[in-house]
């Protein structure tokens, strides 16, 4: 079983009003091949373009949250994750379930009462800043090298107190680490990979992944080629390697997939779709990893976070 912790399917569902009960020719998921895939546990993310960070942000946050009801409406596959025993329950149903993230702190329009109104519609989760500025602090593109803002610190707090997960992919250095000191709770980077094997300022250092680790995280490896090499021709193999190499620095039990599917405009050769998770488990398995390694990197890991975070 597969849990991939970032997709931005529904801003392309906002965008092109795609179906994505059926099976598609465009974009790389749909409930088809999430099947297909053995991914019985989708964390879909509301994407802003960068256009509407200052205006806007929480209505179009609100459509997107607004398209996976309609879906749900549309269809009795799909469970919506609020909690931790809600993941058991998709999987005794046999649905997939899919957790709503939030990708970009400026959708709270800064207002602390919006993080709580998002929280009640269902979100579990927010990346703190996409790459460029908001209310909270800086991402990685961002123009300065400010940590967090005072809006920001209290976000995190608050998160912690509802019982939400905070997502650290995107932001800054100075930003990561004010979050570091501040996260009571595990958090995660739900979509990043390793600096020391790519060199793209998105990616982690090994110091940044060892602190995710220390605080119980987990990083989810993020299929961009332009994350995984530092020449755009990435493979299977090298989503594996960025897998191995979080293992050797600080084992097992921080690692998952945080696709980027749907957000990405090419994929690595051989990962056409999210129908292809399964190369990457038999890969795992050739290169000596054990079942029970294996369902660490492919479920266990982020579900584990879920049930601890997620009250």
């Amino acid at each position: 079983m597969i849990v991939d912790f970032h997709c931005d399917t529904l801003y392309l569902i906002q965008k092109d009003n795609r179906d994505i009960t059926k099976k598609n020719d465009k974009g790389h998921i749909d409930l088809i091949r999430l099947d297909e895939g053995m991914v019985h546990l989708q964390v879909f993310a509301t994407f802003i373009e960068p256009e509407y960070v200052r205006k806007d942000a929480a209505t179009k946050t609100l459509k997107m949250i607004d398209k996976l009801y309609q879906l749900m409406e549309k269809t009795d596959k799909i469970k919506l994750i609020l909690s931790g025993k809600d993941v058991e329950e998709a999987k005794n149903e046999s649905k997939i379930g899919a957790l709503l993230s939030i990708e970009g702190g400026e959708a709270l329009e800064g207002d602390l009462a919006l993080l709580r109104m998002f929280y009640k519609l269902g979100v579990r989760a927010m990346t703190l800043t996409w790459s460029l500025r908001n209310d909270l602090g800086d991402g990685i593109l961002g123009s300065s090298d400010y940590g967090l803002t005072s809006f920001g610190k209290d976000v995190i707090k608050e998160m912690n107190r509802l019982g939400m997960i905070v997502d650290v992919s995107h932001l800054n250095e100075r930003g990561f680490w004010d979050a570091i000191n501040i996260c009571e709770k595990p958090l995660i980077a739900s979509h990043s990979d390793c600096k020391a094997l790519c060199r793209h300022p998105r990616n982690l250092s090994d110091e940044q992944i060892k602190a995710i680790a220390d605080k119980g995280g987990v990083i989810g490896i993020n299929f961009c080629p332009n994350f995984l090499r530092d020449d755009d021709n990435a493979s299977i193999e090298d989503v594996l390697d960025h897998i191995e190499h979080i293992v050797n620095l600080v084992g097992i039990n921080h690692v998952g997939f945080g696709s980027d599917f749907d957000g990405i405009e090419k994929t690595p050769l051989g990962l056409d779709d999210v129908a292809s998770f399964p190369k990457i488990l038999d890969g795992l398995k050739k290169r000596g990893f054990s079942d029970d390694e294996i369902n660490s990197i492919s479920h266990d890991n982020f579900e584990r976070i879920i049930k601890e975070i997620l009250s």
